[in-house]
């Protein structure tokens, strides 16, 4: 596993959203810790805010421009949510870059039905940003969710997302909430490894979607993480980290 491994996060988080899952990958030396990146998108973070409207496009250049070793060197992507769009956009158009990709709790096709809900989403956060972030807490963070530390990642969450710049988190919101289109039709040439990954009880990038990336990426496995919801990174790093290890391997062993 000597390809670096680079975790890519969601709409309006950061990259500290990968740290429990950092740390199960590389416990007990299975992987080097100093091979694993994750990084801040386009905006968020540490990254300067995004000033303009953006495109699918323009997210992953900037991340093609950081990700490391050199130009032509491969890596192992993982993408959250959004970050997982820019992932498939990557391995679609930079396949020199890309020797594995696991989409975590990522879209797909989505219908008539699934589009009108996330743009509803946008338009609240539009006009209310506290009240979708608010929104977004409870669907992720529910009190029923039998997750004895769901107050503590809902506060932890909720301070990442309060703290984005508003302009710029509406821009990166809308790549997530159009960018499936772009790809749908172009997923069939992505020829690494690809694993789909996301919660059973995910209401926005459901069980449905994974599956619908494997009918575009023959060969590609979707595992569905019982009773999860959206923030698997957070809620069940074990088993994203035993995943990405797992795609990682099948990559090795297509190389060897």
């Amino acid at each position: 596993m000597g390809q670096p491994i680079v975790l890519l996060h969601g709409v309006g988080l950061d990259a500290s959203i990968w740290d429990s899952v950092i740390a199960a990958l590389t416990d007990g030396g299975q992987v080097d810790a100093d091979s694993v990146v994750a990084l801040d998108l386009p905006g968020h973070g540490d990254r300067p805010p995004l000033d303009s409207p953006v495109g699918l496009a323009e997210l992953a250049g900037d991340v093609v421009g950081r990700l490391p070793g050199d130009p032509g060197e491969p890596v192992h992507l993982v993408g959250f949510s959004l970050g997982s769009l820019i992932a498939q956009y990557i391995a679609v158009h930079c396949p020199e870059r890309v020797s594995s990709l696991t989409c975590v709790s990522s879209v797909c096709a989505r219908t008539p039905e699934e589009s009108a809900a996330v743009r509803q989403r946008l338009n609240t956060a539009a006009e209310d940003f506290p009240l979708s972030a608010n929104r977004a807490l409870e669907r992720w963070f529910p009190d029923d969710a039998g997750l004895p530390d769901a107050p503590a990642l809902r506060e932890r969450t909720r301070r990442i997302l309060l703290a984005n710049d508003v302009d710029s988190y509406l821009h990166a919101y809308r790549v997530f909430a159009e960018g499936d289109r772009d790809l749908a039709d172009d997923l069939h040439r992505i020829d690494v490894p690809v694993l789909a990954v996301t919660g059973e009880l995910d209401p926005g990038s459901t069980p449905g979607m994974s599956h619908r990336i494997a009918e575009r990426i023959p060969g590609t496995p979707v595992h569905v993480i019982g009773g999860a919801r959206h923030m698997v990174p957070d809620t069940h790093p074990e088993d994203v980290a035993a995943l990405i290890r797992e795609n990682v391997g099948r990559a090795a062993d297509l190389r060897r």
